[in-house]
């Protein structure tokens, strides 16, 4: 901009300069006039003269220059000692009296208008000499007017807002980016009479808070709405609610559910007396926090508008020097009870004085109980106000108590004693959940209770195989199995079942032993057109063997990054979606996701252990994590310190077994000769039993083939049945041959 040249105040240029000078709208129209005020002039000495509303237009933008020379500036950006009624000389200085671009409004005495009234009003100005005035104190020069545009600019001076005027608001641009609602404020005010619709709250209340009344009100972002009738209560400047005044049963089934509209950003109402108040109500609503001081004070009472604004009130609470003591009057609902909640912990965190009280008696709200019983109404909350010290005090005493008791009820083993036995009987008749292998139930006390199992063995032992049939095993019996697979797929487990199967039925009812399959024999499905009948019938039936079962287990892929927080997650999804609380297996814990990348191998693995302890606890299950021994325990026997590496989970666990090969340890042990054995001969060793016998041990017979572990007391006689020296299906290469 070049000096000469005219400065036009329009919006556009406004708000762009705002942007880049980081000005509000009113101070920037200040600083252009006072830096450009010889351009100006230069240009209305030599310009050409503007038409009548033009130039109005124009002198109208000066408001924030004329009022910073002839009125009396008070705390806070634009706001001034109002020249009506002297607000902003208290002991805070803060005035009501705010200063915008064109118009200024004063919230104490509610007095309004642009430059023109401003000046006519304080220096006793004619309003018939008011423009020629500041035009030429502003050198604004105009072209003779009508006395049509003089009698027109009277009239809209004498009243500002005709009775259309509010039904549609204009709201003016505020620091740029905010509607500025205080003229259409003021215009409905003017119509409050047309409405019976007050809810018991008096006419001196209303007009105090400048409530109005729009008969054909229509959303102003929304201009496809339909027109209907609304109580409009201002919460800032830039903010209202547009409150429905019909009865319920006269609106609109497809309207009801905007029966309370608000407009502009969030605010409080009656947000300011945060500010300066010693004692404030904080009630749900507007209507409400009016029923309280149309009983008592003008600042006693505000409004949250929402539930959900309740972070926004600490917000604004948080950044006000003074701390009145709140009374928590919220609604008496469920919603109510929540909101209540929240403050009081919000209010307790901060050392912020309160109570909880209730004025209404049994009526649901505030507004409710000043319409019924407006006396009693107005005695309870007057009480509330002059007994506050007390209130708090007892509110002080009470939470004192409270938190006594929530940390007796964690950590006081005589509360704890209660729950403890009130747990045993209640589960009185809850089971033990059998692994289905007798010997192993019998060192367990029956089988698995609640809590952390773990299971050890080095490589190629059959860890998974062990624990799948385990797991096969519990689900016979009615229990959920909710497996998680870090390294097989869903087809290999449901295989390796399927294949013992085959091999179980064949004993049961002694068939040819030859007939049973292996994994890849299950899985190839290019093998079958080689099977006989025979074979074909026996996969066919054992397949409905694994159905009888396949309802109460849950297989769940590694897909991605799974951490052990990823598994107690996935076990709360399955309880939530409807069943019932499932024995967790792992498998297996070295392959989990680390929880952190920068943590070493035991920290992670230390972390996931106590993560799968909590997870037992908390949802009362027992959760077996299966673990791998390293090579330097294949000649040894199983221990305690073979899990040391796997970090907490020897002192995590409720119960660690260990899998070892039988004569592990001992003199010419050759642990690659004793794993070529079919069946390879395998123990269970009970290395740690939290709440039972320890170093118990119990011998299998593994048959890896086809993924059958046969406990030593009951396996078959027929010492030669397991003889697959001839051959397995592995070879086949006759259809019709009954020898694999």
């Amino acid at each position: 901009m070049t000096r000469g040249n005219p400065v036009l105040y329009n919006n556009t240029f406004i708000n762009y300069f705002n942007r880049k000078k980081r000005k509000n709208a009113s101070s920037t129209i200040t600083y252009l006039v006072k830096k450009n005020a010889y351009s100006l002039q230069v240009h209305q000495r030599k310009g050409k003269k503007m038409k009548f509303q033009d130039a109005v237009e124009k002198i109208k933008q000066y408001l924030p220059d004329y009022a910073s020379h002839h009125l009396e500036k008070s705390k806070g950006k634009n706001q001034y000692v109002c020249t009506f009624c002297g607000s902003g000389n208290g002991t805070n200085a803060t005035g009501a009296f705010t200063v915008y671009p064109t118009n200024y409004y004063c919230f104490a005495c509610h007095q309004h208008g642009d430059i023109f009234d401003l000046a006519e009003k304080t220096e006793n100005i004619p309003k018939s000499s008011v423009i020629q005035y500041l035009a030429d104190k502003y050198h604004v020069e105009i072209d003779p007017f009508t006395e049509k545009e003089k009698k027109g600019f009277q009239s809209e001076h004498a009243s500002s807002f005709s009775a259309d005027s509010v039904a549609t608001p204009e709201p003016q641009a505020v620091n740029g980016h905010e509607d500025n609602y205080t003229s259409f404020f003021l215009g409905a005010n003017r119509h409050l009479g047309e409405t019976d619709y007050h809810r018991g709250i008096s006419l001196e209340t209303l007009n105090y808070f400048n409530i109005g009344y729009v008969k054909n009100w229509q959303h102003p972002k929304n201009l496809h709405s339909p027109f209907t009738p609304r109580l409009i209560i201002p919460t800032s400047e830039t903010s209202y609610l547009a409150r429905d005044t019909r009865n319920n049963d006269e609106i609109p089934e497809n309207q009801r559910r905007y029966a309370k509209l608000k407009v502009g950003k969030v605010h409080l109402f009656n947000e300011k007396v945060l500010a300066y108040s010693d004692v404030v109500y904080v009630v749900e609503g507007e209507i409400d926090a009016l029923s309280i001081m149309d009983v008592s004070a003008y600042d006693r009472a505000v409004g949250l508008g929402s539930v959900s604004n309740i972070h926004y009130f600490f917000t604004v609470l948080d950044k006000t020097e003074n701390k009145p003591k709140f009374i928590l009057s919220l609604d008496n609902d469920s919603v109510g009870e929540k909101a209540r909640n929240a403050l009081a912990e919000g209010f307790q965190a901060r050392g912020i004085a309160y109570c909880v009280y209730n004025p209404c008696g049994g009526y649901k709200d505030q507004n409710e109980a000043l319409m019924n019983t407006p006396e009693a109404f107005r005695k309870a909350v007057m009480h509330g106000i002059e007994h506050i010290d007390r209130l708090t005090d007892e509110q002080l005493h009470h939470d004192k108590a409270s938190e006594r008791k929530d940390y007796d009820k964690q950590f006081s083993a005589k509360v704890i004693l209660r729950d403890f036995v009130d747990g045993i009987s209640r589960n009185v008749n809850s089971e033990v959940v059998p692994t289905g292998f007798r010997a192993l139930d019998a060192m367990l006390d029956g089988g698995l209770y609640e809590g952390l199992y773990g299971i050890g063995a080095i490589s190629s032992l059959g860890k998974t195989t062990f624990v799948l049939q385990m797991a096969d095993q519990i689900a016979e019996q009615g229990h959920e199995v909710l497996i998680f697979s870090l390294e097989m797929s869903k087809n290999e487990l449901i295989a390796k079942s399927i294949s013992r199967n085959t091999i179980q039925r064949v004993l049961q009812t002694q068939g040819n032993v030859q007939n049973a399959k292996t994994t890849r024999g299950i899985l190839s499905y290019t093998r079958y057109s080689t099977y006989c009948a025979e074979e074909r019938e026996l996969i066919r039936n054992s397949i409905r063997d694994y159905e009888k079962i396949a309802e109460n287990v849950f297989i769940r892929e590694g897909m991605g990054d799974v951490t052990a927080q990823t598994i107690v997650e996935q076990v709360r999804e399955h309880i939530e979606s409807g069943h019932r609380p499932p024995v967790v297996i792992v498998d297996y814990l070295q392959i989990l996701s680390p929880k952190n990348g920068k943590w070493t191998d035991k920290q992670n693995t230390d972390n996931a252990i106590l993560t799968f302890k909590r997870l037992s606890r908390d949802f009362k299950i027992p959760v077996i994590v299966i673990s791998s021994f390293n090579r330097e325990n294949y000649s040894v026997k199983v221990s305690m310190q073979a899990f040391k590496e796997s970090g907490a989970i020897e002192y995590s666990t409720d119960v660690l077994i260990g899998l070892q090969l039988k004569g592990v340890g001992s003199k010419n042990f050759d642990v690659d000769k004793a794993k070529s054995r079919n069946p390879r001969e395998v123990e269970a060793v009970v290395l740690k039993n939290r709440n039972g016998r320890t170093g118990g041990k119990t011998g299998f017979q593994f048959y890896a083939m086809f993924n059958y572990f046969a406990e030593t007391d009951n396996i078959p006689t027929d010492k030669n049945i397991f003889d697959f020296s001839g051959g397995t299906d592995l070879v086949l290469n006759d259809k019709n041959s009954k020898r694999l």
